[in-house]
């Protein structure tokens, strides 16, 4: 199980889903935090799906890739896709921005070239910053986990009783 402490918010957002699903999203956020901490993420239970952004900021701008859970599968999306290096070809999405890659088993998190990706999109971002002249994002203390935004309206799985 992951070192970082999971957020009272995030595991409510995440009951409605299948008990795999929830350890899969789980389980793709202590990765995610094995290569990113530290950094600020950004949790929203949204329209579609519950969200998690990531970035080296607390502005949302900043965000260099996201979870998405879905109540089939869990995305690992990248915010600037379309320009990242995806010498494997395995970046779905057609998008102007966004690409992502589809997690539907644990096994899937074991591929080597998850946390390459991850650590292409973080240099990436990071080097485009210093292109624009932007100065470095003073490093948070652990992780800043902050709960932006919720949804009355839901289009997924039903909350179990």
């Amino acid at each position: 199980m992951s070192r970082y402490l999971t957020p009272a918010a995030l595991l409510k957002f995440l009951k409605p889903y299948d008990r795999e699903i929830q350890k899969l999203a789980l389980e793709l956020r202590a990765l995610v935090l094995e290569e990113m901490a530290p950094c600020y993420e950004n949790i929203y239970d949204a329209y579609s799906a519950v969200a998690i952004g990531y970035g080296l900021s607390e502005r949302l701008s900043d965000g260099i890739f996201h979870i998405a859970v879905y109540s089939q599968h869990v995305n690992l999306g990248f915010n600037e896709g379309a320009t990242l290096e995806d010498p494997k070809g395995i970046l779905e999405g057609a998008g102007k921005q966004i690409r992502h890659i589809t997690i539907r088993c644990a096994a899937d998190l074991e591929r080597a070239e998850i946390r390459a990706y991850i650590r292409r999109a973080r240099k990436k971002a990071i080097a485009d910053a210093r292109k624009l002249g932007e100065p470095a994002s003073k490093k948070p203390n652990g992780i800043v986990s902050t709960v932006k935004a919720i949804y009355p309206k839901k289009r997924r799985p039903k909350p179990k009783t």
